[in-house]
């Protein structure tokens, strides 16, 4: 049972315009946040060994094929990054887009957490709908940031192997 019982139109029109100013402020902090803040892993961005495979990125969900259909807003705000890496293979670029991707997934970690809030003015079949639609829009954005943060790495290690002279 909602808190605040409000007719359905105003309710549809608080829950699209909260998703919205939502998604901005936090992307805007998101790209507020100090690049020393992002050079480790914390628990909700570490790669885990169990979890995080390339093989399964690729295989089991498809994601070399749906990837590159998402949008990429990385370079909304002003100074911020293009998560492309054409032409800008270097190891300072690519230490720099694996900071990128734990900030994207920061972002979209808050960013889903905004079904939780519709609790005050949802019934319990919006809220549901809201968490789906949460989970809908960030769940492909975390898994294609973890899949390209694999990748990033992998070439990071084979940009430094390469330098110190040993090949694969």
């Amino acid at each position: 049972m909602p808190i605040f019982l409000l007719s359905e139109k105003l309710t549809i029109e608080i829950s699209i315009l909260g998703w919205i100013a939502w998604s901005f402020l936090v992307g805007f902090i998101g790209h507020c946040i100090p690049l020393s803040w992002l050079l480790k892993d914390t628990p909700i961005t570490q790669l885990y060994n169990w979890l995080d495979n390339q093989d399964r990125y690729e295989k089991l969900l498809k994601i070399k094929w749906w990837k590159d259909k998402l949008p990429d807003a990385g370079q909304f705000f002003p100074r911020g990054i293009a998560k492309s890496l054409q032409g800008r293979c270097s190891i300072l670029n690519l230490q720099r887009q694996i900071i990128e991707t734990r900030r994207a997934e920061y972002v979209h970690w808050c960013i889903w957490l905004f079904w939780i809030p519709t609790i005050l003015w949802m019934p319990i079949k919006g809220v549901l709908m809201s968490c789906l639609f949460a989970t809908a829009f960030n769940l492909p954005c975390l898994l294609v940031q973890r899949y390209n943060r694999l990748r990033i790495l992998q070439l990071e290690r084979a940009f430094l192997l390469r330098r110190k002279g040993f090949s694969n």
